[in-house]
C-alpha cells in the first residue's frame, strides 16, 4: 500500500497526464489505419521515451497500445477491413451488423467490452502476477505444441461455411506459413528461387491483403446497387449496451479470462486470444448459426479478450523478464534502458516505479472510453464518402501499411497476391478466417514440434509424458474425435431406425 500511495504522485501529473492524453490520439490514428499495428504504434514511440521519465515512457506505450488495439475495430466495422490483426477475428461479425443498421452497436459493444477486459486483466495483473507466471514458465515446446493444435482446431469453429470447406482454407493457412527457410534444417521451401520470399510470407500484408484487397475487389465486380452503411446517431453507441452485456455477461467474463490467460503465455498476443475467444464463444453460444449474421455475442467475448490479453502479456514481462508478446519485447528493452530490469527483483528496488505502471493500466483503460467515442464520432465521417473514393484511400492505405512491415515492395506484392487469393476462395464458398490462423499459428505449431521431437529423440510418447502436456494433449485428441463419434453414432440410428422400419 505504501509503494501504491507513492506511485500515485507519480502519475497525477500535468506532463505525465497530457504524455497520455497524446499518446491515446496517435494510438487512435495508428490502430485505424490498416497495418499499422499496435506493435508499430509502440515501436515509434520508443525514440521520443529516451527523453522521458520513466512512468511516463511507460504510460505513453500502455495508452497507445489500449487504444490501437480497440482502434483497429473501427475500420472493421464500418468497411470490413481490420486496423490490427487482433480485430480481424470479428471484423466480419462486426461488419454485419453494420449493413444491418447496427454500426453503432457493434462498436459501442466493441469499447466498452474493450475497456472492462482491460482493467479485469489490470486487476489479474496486480494481484496474480508471480503466481500466473509461474504456471506460464512451465509451458516447454510439448504444451506449445498442443496449444497451437488447439487454437488450430478452432477453425472449424470459427468458419461458417462446412467444415470440410473451413478445414481446406485451414490448410491453405498452413501451407503458406511454410514457406521459406526450414527451421531445422535450414533449406529453403517453396521459394521458387525468389529472394524475398526466404523470410516467408509476412502476416500483416497477407492479413491486409485477406480482408481490404478481397473487399476491394468484392466491391469493383459487384453489379448490385449497395446500401451505404450508416453511422448517424452517434450517441446510440451506449445506448442499450447494458441489455447486451446482462444477457452476455458469461461472454465478457469468459472472453476477460481467457483473454487474460493467454496473454500471459510467452508468444501468443492478442489476435490468439481474438481468435481462441470468438471460437469458443461460437462453440458454447444457444443460437452458434446466428454468428456471421451479424451477432453481437461474439463481440462481447473477442472484445474483451484482446485487451485482457494486453495485460496479461505485462505478468511475465515484468516478473520474469519475458516477454508476453511482440509489444512487451519492446518494452522490456525500455524498461532496461530507464534502469527498471524486469525480474522479481523490480519489486524490491522500484516499487512506485512498477505500481506507477499498474495506475497508468487502469487510466489508459478509462480514457479509452470517451477517447473511443470520439473516434467513432470522427469515424462516421467516412461513411459519407461516396464509395469511389473511401475504398481508393484504404487501399492506399493498406499499401502504406504494407510496405511499412519490412521497408519494402515485396509486402505490396504480398498484400496484392494474398488478397487475390481470398477473393477467389470467399467467392467459392471457402471462409478465409481458417486461412489467417493457419498463416498466424503456423510456424509455431511447427517450430515447437520439430524441436519438441529433438528432445524426445523421436518418442512420440514425449508429447503425454509432461502433466500439462498430457492435459492439453488428450483435450486436443477428444476435440478432433468428437465430430467423428458423433457422425457414427449419427449412421447408427439411422442404420438401426432402417432396420427397425
Amino acid at each position: 500500500m505504501d509503494a501504491f500511495l507513492l506511485a500515485l504522485p507519480l502519475v497525477f501529473q500535468p506532463n505525465v497526464l497530457a504524455v497520455m492524453a497524446l499518446a491515446a490520439i496517435f494510438g487512435l490514428f495508428v490502430g485505424s489505419v490498416p497495418g499499422l499495428t499496435a506493435t508499430m504504434a509502440t515501436a515509434l514511440l520508443v525514440p521520443l521515451t529516451f527523453f522521458m521519465d520513466p512512468v511516463p515512457a511507460i504510460a505513453a506505450m500502455v495508452t497507445a497500445t489500449a487504444m490501437a488495439i480497440f482502434a483497429g475495430d473501427i475500420p472493421g466495422a464500418l468497411l470490413r477491413v481490420p486496423g490490427t490483426p487482433a480485430s480481424a477475428a470479428y471484423a466480419a461479425e462486426a461488419y454485419a451488423m453494420t449493413r444491418k443498421g447496427l454500426a453503432e452497436r457493434a462498436l459501442g459493444t466493441s469499447l466498452v467490452g474493450s475497456a472492462i477486459g482491460g482493467m479485469f486483466g489490470t486487476v489479474v495483473l496486480v494481484i496474480s502476477a508471480p503466481q500466473l507466471a509461474e504456471v506460464a514458465l512451465q509451458f516447454t515446446q510439448f504444451e506449445y505444441f498442443w496449444l497451437a493444435c488447439l487454437g488450430l482446431s478452432c477453425a472449424v469453429f470459427v468458419s461458417t461455411a462446412s467444415p470440410v470447406k473451413g478445414t481446406v482454407s485451414l490448410l491453405i493457412g498452413l501451407m503458406m506459413a511454410t514457406v521459406g527457410i526450414d527451421i531445422t534444417a535450414g533449406h529453403p521451401r517453396y521459394t521458387f528461387g525468389i529472394p524475398d520470399l526466404l523470410g516467408g510470407i509476412a502476416f500483416i500484408p497477407a492479413m491486409i491483403g485477406m480482408f481490404a484487397v478481397a473487399e476491394i475487389l468484392r466491391n469493383v465486380v459487384s453489379t448490385a446497387p449497395v446500401e451505404p452503411p450508416r453511422l448517424e446517431h452517434l450517441f446510440r453507441v451506449f445506448q442499450g449496451l447494458g441489455g447486451v452485456f446482462m444477457r452476455y455477461w458469461r461472454g465478457l467474463v469468459r472472453g476477460s479470462v481467457l483473454g487474460t490467460a493467454v496473454g500471459i503465455l510467452p508468444g501468443a498476443g492478442g489476435d490468439i486470444a481474438a481468435w481462441v475467444a470468438y471460437a469458443l464463444s461460437k462453440k458454447l453460444s444457444k443460437e452458434p448459426k446466428k454468428f456471421g449474421t451479424g451477432h453481437v455475442e461474439g463481440i462481447v467475448d473477442a472484445g474483451a479478450a484482446n485487451n485482457a490479453a494486453l495485460s496479461g502479456a505485462w505478468v511475465p514481462a515484468l516478473v520474469f523478464g519475458i516477454p508476453g508478446d511482440s509489444i512487451t519485447a519492446i518494452v522490456i528493452g525500455v524498461l532496461y534502458v530507464k534502469g527498471m530490469n524486469p525480474g522479481p527483483t523490480v519489486f524490491l528496488q522500484n516499487p512506485e516505479l512498477i505500481y506507477g505502471v499498474f495506475i497508468t493500466f487502469f487510466l489508459a483503460n478509462i480514457v479509452l472510453i470517451p477517447f473511443g467515442f470520439a473516434a467513432i464520432g470522427l469515424a462516421r465521417h467516412i461513411l459519407r464518402i461516396p464509395r469511389s473514393i473511401v475504398w481508393p484511400i484504404v487501399l492506399l492505405f493498406s499499401m502504406v501499411g504494407a510496405y511499412a512491415i519490412d521497408n519494402s515492395l515485396f509486402g505490396i506484392v504480398v498484400m496484392l497476391t494474398v488478397g487475390v487469393l481470398a477473393f477467389l476462395m470467399e467467392e467459392n464458398g471457402f471462409p478465409v478466417a481458417p486461412a489467417i490462423l493457419g498463416l498466424v499459428l503456423g510456424p509455431m505449431l511447427e517450430g515447437n514440434f520439430m524441436t519438441a521431437m529433438i528432445k524426445a529423440d523421436g518418442n512420440l510418447l514425449g508429447f503425454f509424458e509432461r502433466p500439462i502436456a498430457a492435459v492439453l494433449g488428450v483435450i486436443t485428441l477428444l476435440l478432433w474425435a468428437t465430430p467423428l463419434i458423433l457422425v457414427a453414432l449419427r449412421r447408427a440410428r439411422l442404420r438401426a431406425a432402417g432396420e427397425r422400419g
